[in-house]
């Protein structure tokens, strides 16, 4: 008699909505239940209802708080005493340098020297060290990594970490919730994404919370590795030597955790230019009254430039993930856009 064909063993998930609420528990004292806005002008202007989940209003200016204190709350007393390293562009060494501070810990945060100027001195005004790089001609992980080795640190990284994932994914606990008080469930929510860790998180809260809501991830030209890697089923860096302004959003190819969370949830990936980039920073100033920074506004400038079809009835959530920027950078999209 032939035995049944047995099944393959699934790995478990690396994050589940479990880890989220437990995430929630634990930052609770210290993060901010940011808003959910309304937004009448745009929605009468767009033909469509939009909210905007201001994490430009969290604590640091970003999401990115919410991942690094979930990260450090869960650390043992004895690894915080030991310290922390970080790479990152900004948000994220902001979000560690203040859950440091928090903690008492110490803090080392690798950033590339042409980081946005406010984004450097936030971080060392949260009391840690940081240490310059040219992203260009150096590798901020084998930076972090030999620090991890010389100084005994625990390395805290920007979004391929289920703690830290779990921490973002707070953010769409909030959105859903905020939403259904107001009597709605969202048909779309678009993420500004780098290397996914938000994405992720806001993924497996609408899987569990509102799985017919369609997610979205929008990028940058030139730094589409996500779009692209959705499309192909693999995961595909970015071409070096790119720019963009979206500096918050400039990761090399998505993320090994990250990713396969993403492509089993994300319907699709969309792409902006910096001009557009630009257009949206200037109306979210000039007409929502709202500072949001390059990297911040991806999702804004997705739905002013027309990248998705959107019927009249549906409701639509977008992330404002960041408001960490240069008031030159702030003054140039003003200038740029003055009609906006």
């Amino acid at each position: 008699m032939s035995s049944l064909p047995q099944s393959t063993p699934q790995p478990p998930e690396a994050v589940t909505v479990a880890d989220l609420e437990a995430a929630r528990r634990r930052i609770a004292a210290e993060a901010v239940t940011t808003p959910l806005l309304a937004a009448p002008e745009l929605s009468t202007r767009l033909g469509y209802r939009i909210l905007l989940k201001c994490e430009n209003l969290q604590r640091t200016g970003s999401f990115k708080f919410r991942g690094a204190y979930n990260f450090l709350a869960s650390m043992t007393p004895e690894q915080r005493a030991r310290g922390v390293v970080a790479f990152s562009s900004g948000n994220h060494a902001q979000g560690v340098a203040a859950a440091a501070q928090i903690f008492g810990t110490p803090a080392t945060i690798v950033m590339p020297a042409d980081a946005p100027a406010i984004k450097i001195a936030n971080t060392r005004g949260y009391g840690a060290e940081v240490l310059l790089y040219d992203r260009y001609r150096e590798e901020r992980e084998a930076i972090g990594e030999r620090l991890v080795a010389e100084r005994g640190r625990t390395l805290v990284r920007p979004y391929d970490d289920p703690k830290v994932i779990a921490g973002q994914g707070t953010c769409g606990l909030e959105l859903l919730e905020q939403a259904a008080a107001r009597d709605l469930r969202p048909d779309r929510v678009l993420v500004c994404c780098g290397g996914g860790g938000l994405t992720a998180g806001i993924a497996l809260a609408l899987e569990a919370l509102s799985p017919r809501t369609r997610l979205y991830t929008c990028e940058p030209e030139g730094f589409d590795d996500t779009a692209r890697s959705l499309a192909a089923g693999r995961r595909l860096a970015n071409e070096a030597g790119g720019r963009s302004i979206c500096d918050a959003l400039l990761a090399a190819m998505p993320g090994e955790v990250t990713f396969p969370i993403n492509t089993r949830r994300v319907t699709a990936g969309l792409t902006v230019t910096d001009g557009e980039v630009e257009r949206a920073m200037s109306y979210a100033f000039r007409r929502l009254k709202l500072v949001v920074e390059p990297g911040g506004a991806v999702c804004l400038a997705a739905l002013l430039a027309g990248k998705l079809d959107i019927d009249a009835g549906e409701t639509i959530c977008i992330t404002l993930s960041g408001g960490n920027v240069d008031p030159a950078r702030l003054a140039a999209a003003l200038e740029s856009e003055p009609d906006a």
